[in-house]
């Protein structure tokens, strides 16, 4: 089955277009080991159907997408999912209220929402290990409903981390999080990305204060179409957050992390 030497993702000539809509346009992307990557971009850029076409949920028009040195149309996209860790909001939404922490990360080694089965000894002692890892030990026993959503979040990152991942792919993990919750979230990011093992993260959101330092790299997406790719200090610029998002940007850098201002109110850039 081919392979790639070293990507852990690598998209070529990648087009999706469904009738007379072009989603995505000739997205070039390749991540290497040791990468963390952020994709940044406005609403309706193609984040979300990028994400769809790495997980195999939405198929190609033309290009080539490869994942773990596995060739999308060669290879069986179901088996390869359980290799990559997906935090989303969709994800959140399906837990059951019930549920214990320790399942729910458990339930992550099935693929398995709701989980169902019984929760063997083997697994119940990596369960633990990997709440204590995503620093949620005390969670264990408490149930869905009872969690705050920060802890919901650090909870479904064991879950994708109970298949060990090479890539996690965060989308828009600090949604509903208040200021607070949201920094330790993000402090937490950034202890988790600079484990040793730590599988490949890639961060999808709106909001540069959210690019904690463990990111190495950013992907910009404007219209379906790579705006920007590459490391962090290179593409992560004012002028290319402004035609990214259509409006005049200030950016600050302080400490290595991002705030962003708009300026110049009722113009557009294009």
């Amino acid at each position: 089955m081919p392979r790639t030497k070293r990507a852990i993702l690598a998209i070529s000539n990648l087009r999706i277009q469904r009738d007379d809509t072009v989603i995505l346009d000739d997205v070039q992307w390749r991540v290497e080991p040791g990468q963390h990557w952020t994709i940044l971009g406005a609403n309706g850029s193609g984040k979300t159907s990028l994400l769809s076409a790495l997980t195999g949920y939405l198929m190609p028009t033309t290009g080539e997408i490869t994942v773990l040195g596995r060739r999308y149309g060669e290879s069986d996209w179901r088996e390869l999912r359980k290799q990559i860790g997906l935090v989303s909001s969709s994800i959140r939404q399906l837990m059951a209220d019930t549920e214990p922490a320790l399942e729910t990360v458990v339930s992550g080694k099935y693929a398995m929402i709701d989980f169902w089965g019984r929760v063997t000894a083997a697994d119940r002692v990596r369960g633990l290990n990997l709440l204590r890892q995503i620093e949620c030990e005390h969670l264990a026993e408490r149930s869905w409903v009872f969690l705050s959503q920060g802890e919901r979040q650090r909870v479904l990152i064991g879950r994708a981390l109970m298949g060990n991942p090479r890539l996690l792919i965060l989308d828009e993990p600090c949604a509903g999080l208040d200021p607070a919750a949201r920094e330790h979230f993000l402090q937490f990011l950034q202890r988790l990305g600079r484990q040793r093992k730590a599988p490949t993260l890639v961060l999808v959101t709106h909001h540069v204060e959210e690019i904690m330092p463990v990111f190495s790299h950013a992907l910009i997406l404007k219209s379906g179409k790579v705006l920007a790719a590459g490391k962090k200090n290179l593409v992560l610029n004012a002028r290319a957050l402004s035609r990214a998002f259509a409006a005049p940007i200030r950016l600050n850098q302080k400490s290595n992390r991002y705030t962003l201002s708009v300026t110049g109110e009722g113009r557009r850039v294009i």
